[in-house]
């Protein structure tokens, strides 16, 4: 089953199952005083392997730093590799809770991976926690009472401000969007184009190509010929690193300014580009050329300790890793009573994530941030990275929507957009 239908047949079961209470307990975990044991999914291998490597680093930096120790008892991380498929990543999330006997799980990338697991998870209450997973739903329409979003983001959060970005700074009234063929995408474009044509934008077309596009020049010449005022991409992995080379290459660099979704202008995909990326805007709560003390001091280690500079993957997980020692120490290290261990990872406030800025989840288990319109810039030292132009407080997952009127509102499809008509 290739990962759009699967993502499209979890969503179902995901809806037609929905619960309201966490599902019944399964044996526990190991003996309070014993080690807490983490089971951490990660795409070690596939087709974003590398994202893979980071998120796995990104958590165990945290945990190297603070000694692996919460409330006098060991933190135990176990690895399993998804391998960038649900299948897979529902196997191996049964072998850690059923064979390992772990206390929680955290992790996954893409998004069909994450609702396998959230679906697993939803029966037995074991508490699943996804700093990447963005799928909108799950702390939406779908949601699971233990599965949050801890330093997570919604799709369709961070490109909102964008949006509004785009129309009252930069004067932009007609957009192109292109972006990759699924649920990311659709939510991503969702989220830009309902906030661009509700302030009275234009949406001149919308380009949906398939994933791991090798050339774009169809897509390239057809954007130049409706002559939009900018372009909105969203773009992950090996197609952000060649829709950007290839638009480079194409002339369009100079001539239509591009906006991008946070994963278009990551570290894992400009760390490999040079001045075809540079001035690229994009919004993210992260922003690695942040001045704020704290993303200094986190970039910095991040660097010393593995020779680059953080992605999103990176960051999400040790910031992910920081909420659950957050959460464990206000338990007491007693993460077998789930409830109340849930109940704590809810009410945690981070004033000292690499943020530099208190972050707080909202009442569906989604975080809210300030912020970052962001531009790719080039250091002294020749490596490209973001840098802050400004900062917008308070950013949730529903926008300047009253959520219970949002969830009234379908979900982000290929045939919904949210668009406004003019």
């Amino acid at each position: 089953m290739n990962r759009r239908k699967f993502l499209s047949s979890a969503s179902a079961v995901v809806a037609a199952n929905a619960v309201t209470a966490v599902g019944p307990f399964v044996r526990p975990a190991s003996a309070q005083g014993g080690p807490i044991r983490i089971g951490l999914l990660a795409p070690l291998t596939g087709v974003v392997a590398a994202g893979g490597k980071e998120m796995v680093e990104g958590f165990n930096l945290y945990w190297d730093q603070h000694g692996k120790k919460v409330a006098g008892r060991e933190i135990e991380i176990i690895v399993e590799d998804d391998a960038s498929n649900p299948d897979t990543a529902l196997q191996k999330a049964r072998r850690l809770v059923e064979q390992r006997n772990v206390n929680m799980l955290i992790g996954d990338l893409l998004a069909n991976t994450g609702l396998a697991v959230a679906e697993y998870v939803k029966g037995n209450g074991v508490p699943y926690f996804i700093p990447i997973i963005a799928a909108d739903d799950l702390t939406q329409r779908k949601r699971i009472p233990n599965v949050i979003r801890i330093a997570g983001y919604s799709a369709s959060q961070m490109p909102r401000p964008l949006a509004d970005y785009a129309y009252h700074k930069k004067g932009y009234r007609k957009v192109v969007t292109i972006s990759q063929d699924y649920t990311f995408g659709y939510e991503q474009c969702g989220g830009f184009c309902q906030t661009f044509s509700e302030n009275g934008g234009q949406v001149l077309h919308q380009f949906w190509q398939p994933l791991n596009t090798a050339d774009f020049s169809p897509y390239l010449a057809q954007i130049q010929s409706l002559k939009p005022d900018v372009v909105y991409a969203m773009e992950t992995g090996a197609d952000a690193n060649r829709f950007i080379q290839q638009y480079a290459n194409f002339g369009l660099k100079g001539k239509i300014p591009m906006l991008g979704c946070m994963n278009l202008t990551d570290q894992s995909v400009i760390r490999t580009l040079g001045a075809e990326c540079d001035g690229i805007v994009s919004s993210a709560q992260f922003c690695e050329g942040s001045t704020a003390p704290a993303t200094e001091k986190f970039v910095a280690e991040y660097e010393k300790a593995f020779n680059k500079l953080p992605s999103l993957y990176g960051f999400s997980m040790y910031s992910g890793a920081m909420w659950l020692d957050a959460g464990m120490k206000a338990v007491n290290g007693n993460v077998e009573d789930r409830p109340k261990f849930l109940a704590a990872i809810r009410k945690v406030v981070l004033n000292d994530s690499p943020l530099g800025r208190p972050v707080r989840l909202d009442d569906y288990g989604n975080p809210i941030y300030d912020v970052y319109i962001r531009e790719v810039k080039r250091r002294p030292d020749g490596k490209y990275w973001n840098v802050p132009l400004e900062t917008v407080p308070n950013v949730s997952q529903f926008g300047k929507y009253d959520p219970e009127t949002y969830l009234k509102q379908a979900s982000y499809s290929r045939t919904f957009q949210g668009i406004k008509k003019s």
